[in-house]
C-alpha cells in the first residue's frame, strides 16, 4: 500500500511540472498575442487556460483524495498540503495569461500597445515565461538552489513595470487615458504572474527542508 501511496504522489507531483510548463505556454503565446494583435492566437490561450483549469481541478481532487484514503506522515503530508497550494498558484498564473489574451480579444482589431512600450512588454513575457519554465523544473528536480533564481527574475519585472508606471504618468506619454489603463494593468498581469512563479519556488524550498527561505515570511 505504502509502495502504490508513493507511486500517486510521484504522479502527484509530475502533473504539476506539467501544469506549470502548460502555464508557460499560454503566458509565451498570450504575450505574442498581445504584441500582434492577433485574435485567433488569444482565443486559444483562453480556451488552453480553460484546460489548465481542468487540469488542476483534478489535481487537487487527488490530492484531497490522498489525503482520505491514506495515512501520510509529516513528510508526505506537507507533500500533499504544499502541492495544493501549488496548484492554487499555478491555477492564477494560467488566469493571468488568460488576461492578457482578453485584453488582446478586447481591443482587436486595434493594437493594444503604443510603439513606445512594445519592447518593455516583450521582455517581460520573455522573463515570466523564463520564470514559469525554471519553476516547473524546481517542481520536478526538488531543488531549492534554482529556486534562488526566481527571486532575482521576479526584481526584474518589478523594475520594468515601475519603469512603465512613471512612462504613462509622465509628459512623454502621448496616447491617451485608455491605453495607459491598458497598460497599467497589462503590466499588473505580468507583475503577478511572476509573483506566483516565486511563490512556487518557494514552496517547494518548504517541501524539502520543511523551512520557508530566509526572508520570504511564511508562504500565504
Amino acid at each position: 500500500m505504502r509502495e502504490r501511496f508513493h507511486e500517486h504522489l510521484d504522479s502527484f507531483a509530475a502533473t504539476l511540472a506539467i501544469l506549470c510548463e502548460s502555464s508557460g505556454t499560454a503566458m509565451r503565446e498570450a504575450t505574442v498575442a498581445l504584441l500582434r494583435a492577433d485574435l485567433e492566437l488569444a482565443e486559444k490561450v483562453i480556451d488552453d487556460v480553460g484546460r489548465i483549469d481542468q487540469l488542476a481541478l483534478g489535481c487537487e481532487e487527488n490530492a484531497f483524495t490522498l489525503l482520505a484514503l491514506q495515512a501520510p506522515v509529516a513528510g508526505e503530508l506537507r507533500q500533499i498540503v504544499g502541492g495544493v497550494h501549488i496548484v492554487a498558484d499555478i491555477g492564477r498564473m494560467g488566469g493571468l495569461a488568460r488576461h492578457v489574451a482578453q485584453v488582446t480579444r478586447r481591443r482587436h482589431p486595434d493594437q493594444v500597445l503604443p510603439d513606445d512600450v512594445r519592447t518593455e512588454f516583450a521582455e517581460m513575457g520573455r522573463v515570466a515565461v523564463a520564470m514559469a519554465a525554471t519553476a516547473g523544473d524546481v517542481l520536478a528536480g526538488h531543488d531549492p538552489e534554482r529556486a534562488a533564481g526566481l527571486d532575482l527574475d521576479d526584481e526584474a519585472i518589478d523594475e520594468m513595470q515601475s519603469r512603465l508606471l512613471v512612462h504613462i504618468t509622465g509628459p512623454a506619454w502621448e496616447h491617451g487615458v485608455q491605453a495607459a489603463i491598458d497598460v497599467t494593468l497589462l503590466a499588473r498581469y505580468y507583475e503577478r504572474y511572476a509573483d506566483h512563479a516565486v511563490q512556487v519556488g518557494r514552496r517547494v524550498v518548504y517541501l524539502v527542508t520543511g523551512s520557508n527561505p530566509p526572508g520570504s515570511g511564511a508562504l500565504r
